[in-house]
């Protein structure tokens, strides 16, 4: 009953984990398409490049942010993955088809 109460614990971390890296990667992505509307809508409103440069630079600023705590996150999943060879029950566990991740929800495919 403990083992699987382990592994149950470790499974929630770990989708946890993917979900937190997965929506860090969406706000990522949110934030470069903004950046880039930014930069657009100046030059179709042909003002001066100094007007709504503190709002690009606060952007900026936020994705900057953001890419650290992408690289933060990181390095607690591989913190984790250490982890998990130290806990009694999980050193032989994987989860997903062999890779130490759960797999994230739209997974990219090549097909032919």
């Amino acid at each position: 009953m403990r083992k699987f109460q382990i592994q149950q614990s470790a499974r929630e971390v770990a989708t946890q984990v993917r979900a937190v890296e997965d929506s860090i990667e969406g706000a990522l992505i949110e934030l470069a398409e903004l950046q880039s509307r930014l930069i657009r809508a100046r030059a179709v409103a042909g003002v001066g490049i100094s007007i709504g440069h503190d709002a690009l630079a606060r952007v900026a600023s936020a994705l900057q942010g953001l890419v650290a705590a992408r690289g933060d996150m990181a390095g607690a999943h591989a913190a984790l993955v250490e982890a998990k060879n130290q806990v009694p029950g999980l050193r032989t566990v994987s989860f997903g088809d062999g890779s130490e991740c759960p797999p994230s929800k739209a997974e990219l495919r090549i097909v032919s």
